[in-house]
């Protein structure tokens, strides 16, 4: 059972849409079709690199997807690199995926010499935080929004 994880490419929109849907289904989003449209082209432009995309294919099937954005820093003379969507789907989850797919992108932002990588997390999602909790620091902060 091979497991690759590699950058979006065009052709994956298909698969992309269903992972992405899946995910913000979890958290009682929806999204516009102009949203998905936008969000899969930026994910892909060249001239666009703090913006990033990977999807996972184990056995010929797309499993899973992360996207990841570059960002400054106040604090820091490097960037920073925001973890904003993982997701795998669950009839795979328990194979590693998910921590395969983080494991990806900290290995693009020590690339990008962006080593600070943070993402937030829902308090009651206990089973994304069994695999946080083990490749990452839980941090005090409380996050507010407008």
């Amino acid at each position: 059972m091979s497991l690759i994880i590699r950058n979006l490419k065009l052709d994956d929109k298909p698969e992309w849409v269903k992972l992405w849907r899946s995910y913000l289904e979890y958290y009682s989003t929806c999204l516009s079709d102009e949203v998905f449209d936008q969000t899969f082209s930026r994910l892909l432009d060249t001239n666009l690199p703090e913006q990033n995309g990977l999807i996972a294919i184990k056995d010929d099937n797309p499993v899973g997807i992360v996207h990841f954005i570059y960002h400054p820093h106040n604090w820091r003379i490097e960037d920073v690199c925001y973890l904003q969507d993982l997701y795998t789907d669950p009839n795979y989850r328990g194979l590693g995926i998910g921590r395969s797919l983080m494991e990806a992108v900290y290995e693009a932002a020590d690339a990008n010499n962006t080593p600070n990588v943070y993402w937030l997390t829902e308090e009651f999602n206990k089973t994304a935080r069994q695999l946080y909790d083990r490749i990452g620091n839980l941090t005090p902060f409380i996050k507010y929004q407008r």
